[in-house]
């Protein structure tokens, strides 16, 4: 009954609410940032923080937080607020230290407000690791907020956080979605709090502070990290490092200790790229290929990657990270490619190095002791993205005449005009007749044999059929992105002159480089996996014999990979293509651009 009133009482409050929402960065595809309940945990110097988002039909699992001024007016009779509290930090939302002591809970704040905005673009997708949905946020955005501190003396070697537990299950009552920060450094991903869950706290340099439980550690496993792309026509060796952790092999020449300025960004990371690419060593089928730094960027930590850093900002040291982007050209793929580490420091013993290939990644780390990565070609069906020139068919534009067949027949003409002539002078004539039948047969059983080619007058060529003309189109639209797999310039107006006419070149080789460029990725151009014709009308140039013109509507889905994770990037386009014969292959030779939108996740919904 209590529980039931409890209930009444929190749904009419919570009906009058009025907050604004904040906005925060974290995506992941855990789904845990649109848990119905979120803590967002502080571990400080001397306390520890909980900011606590109670979600409106959850309330009575945190009853001791609401507010006394809710119940007034009713009979309801409430312990005060101090034995309350002491319940809730004894039962509730426990934290306890390396010695067993349960921290004091205060409550600062407790207000209705709507639920934080947190960006979750994969919500409602499939998970392709667990093969579950994603889940989105409550529809119902309203919530408790509670701000806790639970403070302490001595800095405590480690904390074990508990929710709410069922006594039955001994996991959380509710579904609780968190994230920890030790001054500041985030430690994990937004997560989901079901148990009991304990943190081991470096004081002396929280990025290293960490959570027992594997699924509970950050995706950026270590201070540095390795990653070794091998794709079409390049290697790439991609450094991640903490600008901390870099201070053991470099001069940093910061003015200060705790923050890199916004005037210093550009100078470290000139330093910091030079550094790498002096001490990159990367064998390509055993050789030493020319390294070029493509890119240097501060990279923001995100929830499910890293995003590069656009505008230079006041970054703090122990959280700062730099990426390094050194890039081997190749002719194709290679068969193995090998890279040598030897940078280490007290802190850094072990480096996550993972090889990513076509197939997908693989994880593996080096070691003092065993300090290179090698990985080798097991591509076994793998095809090379090609691109190659679509033929005509030559039915379209020529006619083979069988030339001795028609010989034959020519051979009748003037035996045809003997039996003519002798029949009027009533000469026989079975010879001649004879010589008939041998022409006729021969012009049968010769038409095989001997036919020539000649252009098909224009007035005499067909039409394609709409299918036949929707799969030159297909395939043309796959040549022009194929292009772009490659990396030189000239390589890639080559591929490209195989598929469109020359007027056509440059325009189309700047639109691509513009519309796929994916800034999550650091300006990156997306390789695209898979082009997708949606819609498509056929029409046929009165003045052109086999010109056409297709109303077209497609998709083009690329990605691009970096620091381990793939972003994604899909654009959706409506054009009027003109395509032709040229020099005996199909050509696009002329191009309307109609309309053009990102429909990925990341796309921002238009206002």
């Amino acid at each position: 009954m209590k529980k039931t009133f409890f209930s009444i009482i929190a749904v009419i409050i919570f009906f009058c609410m009025v907050c604004i929402p904040a906005n925060a960065d974290w995506i992941n595809l855990s789904g845990a940032e649109n848990a119905p309940n979120i803590a967002e945990i502080h571990i400080q110097d001397d306390h520890v923080k909980i900011e606590l988002e109670i979600f409106v039909d959850d309330m009575l699992t945190f009853d001791r937080l609401i507010p006394d001024a809710f119940f007034k007016g009713t009979t309801i009779k409430r312990p005060p607020l101090a034995d309350r509290m002491r319940q809730f930090s004894n039962e509730d939302l426990q934290i306890l230290t390396d010695n067993g002591r349960k921290l004091q809970a205060k409550l600062k704040i407790a207000e209705p407000r709507l639920r934080k905005e947190r960006p979750s673009p994969y919500a409602g997708k499939i998970n392709p690791y667990t093969l579950q949905r994603i889940p989105g946020p409550p529809e119902d955005k309203r919530v408790l907020y509670a701000e806790l501190v639970y403070p302490f003396t001595k800095k405590p070697a480690s904390l074990t956080i508990i929710p709410p537990l069922d006594e039955q299950y001994k996991i959380s009552k509710v579904p609780i979605g968190f994230m920890t920060y030790h001054n500041g450094v985030p430690i994990n991903d937004f997560r989901y709090l079901s148990g009991p869950s304990k943190v081991t706290l470096d004081w002396a340099d929280p990025w290293y502070s960490v959570f027992e439980k594997k699924a509970l550690k950050r995706w950026q496993r270590g201070g540095v990290m390795s990653f070794l792309y091998i794709e079409p026509y390049e290697v790439r060796h991609e450094i991640l490092a903490r600008v901390k952790d870099l201070t053991a092999w470099i001069d940093l020449g910061l003015r200060g200790d705790e923050f890199i300025e916004a005037d210093e960004n550009e100078p470290l990371k000139k330093r910091v790229g030079e550094f790498f690419l002096k001490h990159d060593k990367v064998l390509i089928d055993g050789k030493p290929l020319r390294p070029i730094l493509d890119r240097t960027a501060f990279v923001k930590y995100a929830m499910t990657g890293s995003t590069f850093l656009v505008q230079p900002e006041r970054l703090p040291i122990n959280t700062a990270t730099v990426g390094v982007i050194i890039t081997y050209l190749t002719k194709g793929i290679p068969q193995e490619v090998t890279n040598t580490w030897g940078l280490w420091s007290d802190r850094i013993q072990k480096i996550p190095a993972d090889a990513i290939d076509p197939a997908g990644p693989f994880p593996s780390y080096v070691t003092p002791d065993e300090n290179v990565l090698t990985w080798k070609n097991f591509l076994k069906t793998y095809q090379m993205p090609t691109v190659a020139q679509i033929e005509l068919d030559e039915s379209l534009t020529t006619m083979k005449i069988p030339l001795a067949s028609v010989l034959c027949l020519l051979a009748l003409v003037p035996v045809a005009l003997q039996i003519r002539k002798r029949r009027q002078n009533a000469k026989p004539v079975g010879l001649h007749i004879g010589l008939v039948i041998f022409f006729m047969a021969g012009s049968a059983l010769l038409y095989p044999f001997l036919k020539v080619a000649v252009a098909k007058p224009s007035v005499m060529a067909p039409k394609m059929i709409d299918k036949d003309a929707v799969s030159v189109l297909n395939s043309l639209l796959k040549n022009i992105y194929r292009s772009f797999d490659f990396r030189e310039e000239e390589d890639v107006y080559d591929r490209l002159a195989t598929s469109v006419s020359g007027n056509l070149l440059s325009e189309i080789y700047l639109q691509n480089r513009k519309s796929l460029v994916v800034t999550q990725a650091g300006g990156a151009r997306a390789r695209v996996k898979e082009v997708e014709i949606l819609d498509v009308d056929v029409n046929h140039l009165d003045d052109r014999p086999l010109g056409l013109l297709f109303r077209a509507t497609w998709t083009a889905m690329g990605s691009v990979g970096h620091w381990g994770h793939i972003h994604i990037r899909k654009n959706q386009y409506e054009a009027d293509i003109t395509v032709e014969p040229v020099d005996g292959a199909w050509k696009i030779t002329g191009l309307e651009l109609l309309e053009e939108k990102r429909i990925d996740s990341y796309a921002k919904p238009k206002v």
